[in-house]
């Protein structure tokens, strides 16, 4: 298959470098020093499961001269999901598969009105992995790991199993579900627990689990998701929680999210799409989710900062 992966960071760069050691014809597309660096030394990916540089590379920053696609995987930050889908949409065809992996819960539904719901498959990815220069994937904790499903009520090509055998052929676990928004709430419940208390605590996971006071804040955020979820008519297992919980526990104590990095180092980051997107819902729905309206209220002001607002 050929695949574009739209955003080369440490999720598209992972992703797409193994689809390209599995044989797929993959073009990236990325910006400044990464893309000089990708052209200059090709893509090189460290990871525990083995380590690869792509090499020769299509990298490119402009998708204007590319034809259509079997498979585009959007990969760029929450709040770059409008623009980026804008910019995949003359690389459609009939059977073109658009591949969301963003955090948060809105990123299928804001793709889909701008390429058609037909083309869209909502997912869910699982996997630590940031670019530790230009052109430097560094992978360095989970299995890589892609849920996906296409949206409700969807009709015509769907096609989860042609870009499901793609990724499997590159060692990356996929699991298809029947209930894409149950999937997406599973995960933000996690993220949103561990990016909002990572950020306001500035500490890894192995600091946050140990400590009575701050593993108490992370299962009092899972809890409040847990709660709107239901509230929202979003069906979550009773034991989502405790399963999330056991997971932080198995991550390496070195561990962050991109979320709690891009606001250390004064970056944009995805608290909207992450702890917005929490309060924001459960002021529709009133429901009383005060540990995210505490992390939110402690971190918008260095958020606003970095966007210059």
């Amino acid at each position: 298959m050929n695949f574009l992966i739209y955003g080369t960071g440490g999720v598209g760069g992972y992703f797409g470098a193994r689809l390209v050691e599995a044989g797929h014809a993959v073009t990236f597309v990325a910006r400044g020093e990464n893309l000089r660096a990708i052209r200059e030394n090709g893509l090189q990916l460290e990871s525990p499961l083995g380590n690869y540089r792509v090499w020769p590379v299509q990298a490119t920053d402009s998708v204007a001269d590319l034809g259509p696609m079997c498979a585009i995987i959007i990969c760029v930050k929450a709040w770059q999901v409008v623009e980026g889908a804008r910019a995949i949409f003359p690389l459609l065809g009939p059977a073109t598969r658009v591949l969301t992996l963003q955090n948060g819960i809105e990123a299928p539904a804001q793709v889909a009105e701008v390429v058609g719901r037909e083309h869209v498959l909502g997912g869910v990815c699982r996997i630590i992995a940031a670019l530790s220069g230009p052109g430097v994937v560094r992978h360095t904790g989970m299995e890589p790991t892609v849920v996906m499903g296409k949206l409700q009520n969807t009709d015509g090509f769907a096609g989860e199993a042609e870009i499901a055998d793609a990724l499997r052929s590159a060692r990356i676990r996929v699991e298809l579900t029947d209930d894409l928004d149950a999937a997406l709430w599973q995960k933000l419940l996690f993220i949103a627990a561990m990016s909002g208390v990572g950020a306001v605590t500035r500490s890894a996971i192995g600091e946050v689990r140990e400590n009575k006071e701050s593993r108490e804040m992370l299962k009092s955020a899972m809890g409040e998701i847990f709660l709107l979820a239901h509230a929202n008519g979003i069906r979550l297992d009773a034991d989502v929680a405790e399963k999330a919980m056991k997971f932080v526990d198995s991550l390496p104590p070195s561990a962050t999210s991109s979320m709690q990095r891009d606001i250390r180092d004064g970056r944009p980051s995805e608290l909207e799409a992450i702890i917005g997107v929490v309060i924001k819902t459960a002021k529709r729905l009133q429901v009383a989710v005060p540990v995210h309206q505490f992390i939110y209220a402690a971190l918008v002001l260095q958020e606003r900062r970095a966007r210059g607002e």
